[in-house]
């Protein structure tokens, strides 16, 4: 075991060690701190290739040295570090060339002296801790309160509860995005800003991230919650590396992953998770837009030749606004499969566009959308097919396959539970979508309420000292019922992704409609929180370093891609009216008005007359409450609707057109369905706090965000006499109470 470690670690690795104990211990290596150590481990003559190699691997984000590895380092350090005079524990450099000559045999080795130079430089550079800490990491100290635990006790518990379990890929992703090479600059083109974004894609490719959701086998961690965990922390930082990111990653690579078998995932999944083979998601043609079904690019198999022909048969057709497309070599292209002269419905087939010198293919045409409201560091484009020849397995064929013979089979033999099926291992993106928009949401909202904490204005003298402007009843009103919101559609998002990564056949179809409905409350939300966010900081806000330019302008395109909002309520209103039942999508309108027919009066409807009127604080501040006016919206509104609908049918009025004529009665209900949603997310997640401090806090912000939103529709609930005037008063009452309140805690929030 001794000759084995010994020939590992030869004297020239060991010289290494205490530097990359260091480094790992305090937290993720940056791309700039692991390009500065690759090229000093270059420029050592006195190290072998083989040693150089080894080097590289330990400092490299991709190959985590492993605990047995770790340990090793560990016991050959602290065996040189004990032979060290106390005056000797500053320096990583004075340890290392010890452990060097206590492994060399014959006499000191060569080139220490550069070796030493070398590691007191990185040692500075990157603001490392001395040989001390070796002691300390692994000697339990006693616990000590810092003065900002001590000033606010629940602050590490609501970081806590915010981060959630993936609060380490958090914090990783967090000390990647410090690194000075991810510092962001005013760049005065586009060109440049899509520059900028590709070399920080690759620096996550890098360190692992953009292959998190992979299998292991493929170079990733199997988790997809993960994957949208770094989706999201990247958006507080930029979005159209985000963008770009999930895009190629999340999109194109998720395709691959959802959509394809073994075949696909071994032959692509590793080149895609380290950005050798970058790939765009050719869905949204210029003429369907959100109608995914009715798309007109073909993909039809010639027997013959044993392949897929793809083709856009008019300008329409053209794949629009497709992210990636001016840097990718491959797209996952949606299209009509037309086998033996059959159309088998929408299918993804993967289709090589340029060359490994970025040439475009024969066939081909990618044409730049060029500069857009915002996200311009996303070089969105449009494609057109020219029969376009691909292998037959380049088929992504989960779900439906053509066989050897020529002949088309699937799983799932109803075309219409297919098309839903394999847009359903889609949703994550729509998920994540959200989670970004959000991040945007709470970026502007941690600026506007620092901002509102240190700007002052007038006071009640001109010899008084100004007010901050945080103080004023009305700028509480701006900002804290919309941190309200935004907590409870944070636990909602993170709730929902978990039930997407353990999701069953039985409740997936529930899954895509709750995400398609959070996402529209969440990206709306975002774009107006925003706003008033900018206009919160006043001339400030619209300073471009004070981040709300490009917070405005690149969130803004959230409430359109990954699905329209308005279309996106629409399906989940459906959804609803369907009762979640498969019958819906597979017998249409009138497998909907079958189910309604038999649903009885609800006794949620009837109210009493004195609850109308119910005015005290206990009353008005009860989640019973709450609960019971979100349910009494969304019932209310569904039978309503329902109503509408078989009366319309008994005029013999077409099922379409009775869709047509209530879209703005569903939109109403779907909002109602999310919001009623959010609040029992957020009721459950106040309730598992086991911290009281910290429950009694956000059981405030719970109370906030439902009386705020209950205000908002006031005038419905008047209008359905569910309350009264003097009602609607009160809740206006509490609600700038809970403002005052929640004031002191508003920078803690």
């Amino acid at each position: 075991m001794r000759t084995e470690l010994d020939a590992l670690y030869t004297p020239a690795v060991r010289s290494f060690l205490p530097l990359l104990y260091v480094a790992w211990a305090d937290g993720m290596l940056s791309p700039s701190e692991v390009n500065l150590i690759h090229r000093k481990i270059d420029e050592l003559s006195n190290l072998s290739g083989i040693e150089k190699e080894q080097l590289k691997q330990w400092s490299d984000p991709k190959e985590w040295p492993d605990e047995n590895t770790f340990r090793q380092w560990l016991d050959l350090i602290k065996e040189a570090a004990a032979k060290m005079a106390p005056s000797d524990l500053e320096s990583l450099a004075e340890l290392g060339d010890l452990m060097a000559r206590r492994g060399h045999t014959a006499g000191d080795p060569e080139g220490r002296s550069d070796a030493r130079q070398a590691i007191q430089f990185l040692q500075q550079e990157m603001g490392l801790a001395g040989v001390d800490k070796f002691r300390s990491i692994h000697t339990p100290v006693e616990a000590k309160t810092t003065e900002a635990e001590a000033t606010l006790p629940v602050l590490t518990a609501l970081q806590g509860l915010h981060d959630g379990p993936k609060k380490e890929i958090r914090d990783r992703v967090k000390a990647v995005l410090a690194d000075p090479v991810f510092h962001i600059l005013p760049l005065r083109t586009k060109e440049d800003k899509r520059a900028k974004v590709s070399e920080w894609l690759t620096y996550l490719a890098e360190q692992g991230l953009g292959a998190i959701g992979f299998p292991e086998v493929y170079g990733g961690e199997n988790d997809m919650v993960a994957y949208a965990t770094v989706f999201e922390t990247l958006a507080c930082h930029d979005l159209s590396l985000a963008i770009k990111f999930g895009v190629h990653f999340g999109l194109f690579g998720g395709s691959i992953f959802n959509l394809g078998t073994k075949e696909h995932h071994d032959k692509y999944l590793v080149s895609v998770g380290d950005l050798s083979l970058p790939g765009c998601f050719a869905m949204t043609e210029t003429g369907h837009g959100s109608n995914v079904r009715d798309i007109e690019t073909t993909a039809t198999y010639d027997a013959d030749l044993g392949q897929i022909v793809v083709h856009s048969p008019s300008f329409r057709a053209g794949k629009e606004y497709i992210g990636n497309a001016m840097d990718s070599r491959m797209a996952s292209v949606f299209a009509q499969l037309i086998v033996q002269g059959e159309n088998h419905g929408v299918h993804a087939v993967l289709v090589p566009i340029r060359d490994q010198e970025d040439n475009l293919l024969d066939g081909v045409r990618v044409e730049d959308n060029g500069y857009k409201m915002g996200l311009n560091g996303v070089d969105n484009g449009r494609i057109w097919f020219d029969q376009v020849k691909v292998p037959r397995e380049n088929l992504l064929n989960r779900f439906g396959n053509i066989t050897l013979l020529g002949r088309y089979e699937s799983t799932i033999p109803n075309p219409s539970k297919r098309f839903f099926t394999m847009l359903g291992t889609l949703v994550a993106g729509r998920i994540s979508v959200a989670k970004a928009g959000l991040s945007a949401a709470k970026v502007s909202l941690a600026i506007a309420v620092k901002y509102a904490l240190h700007r002052r204005q007038f006071g009640p003298t001109s010899k008084s000292p100004e007010t901050l402007i945080l103080d004023y009843p009305t700028h509480q009103r701006r900002l804290l019922p919309r941190v309200a919101k935004v907590y409870a559609a944070h636990f909602t998002l993170e709730n929902l992704m978990q039930r997407y990564e353990s999701r069953t056949e039985e409740d997936a179809r529930e899954i895509e409609t709750l995400a398609a409905g959070i996402k529209a409350y969440s990206t709306w939300l975002s774009t107006s929180t925003i706003q008033e966010c900018r206009e919160a900081c006043g001339g400030k806000g619209y300073l471009w370093v004070n981040r709300f330019t490009d917070l405005k302008a690149d969130s803004d395109i959230f409430a359109t891609f990954e699905g329209d909002n308005t279309v996106l309520l629409q399906l989940v209103a459906k959804g609803l009216l369907g009762a979640f039942k498969d019958e819906f999508h597979d017998a249409g309108f009138l497998g909907v008005f079958r189910y309604l027919r038999s649903q009885a009066t609800d006794s949620l409807l009837t109210i009493n007359p004195v609850y109308k009127r119910k005015t005290d604080a206990d009353h008005l501040l009860d989640n019973r409450f709450h609960s019971h006016a979100f349910n009494f919206r969304e019932r209310k509104l569904l039978h309503a609707l329902a109503d509408r609908m078989r009366t319309m049918l008994k005029k013999r009025i077409t099922p379409y057109d009775v869709f047509l004529r209530t879209q703005t009665h569903m939109v109403a209900l779907a909002i109602a369905f999310v919001e009623r949603v959010i609040l029992e997310n957020f009721q459950e997640a106040v309730e598992k706090i086991e911290d009281e401090a910290l429950k009694e806090l956000m059981q405030q912000v719970l109370q906030l965000f439902a009386l705020a939103t209950i205000e908002e529709n006031k005038g419905w609930y008047l209008e359905q006499s569910y309350v009264d005037g003097v009602k609607t008063k009160a809740i206006r009452r509490q609600v700038d109470r809970l403002c005052g309140r929640l004031r002191d805690q508003a920078e803690l929030l």
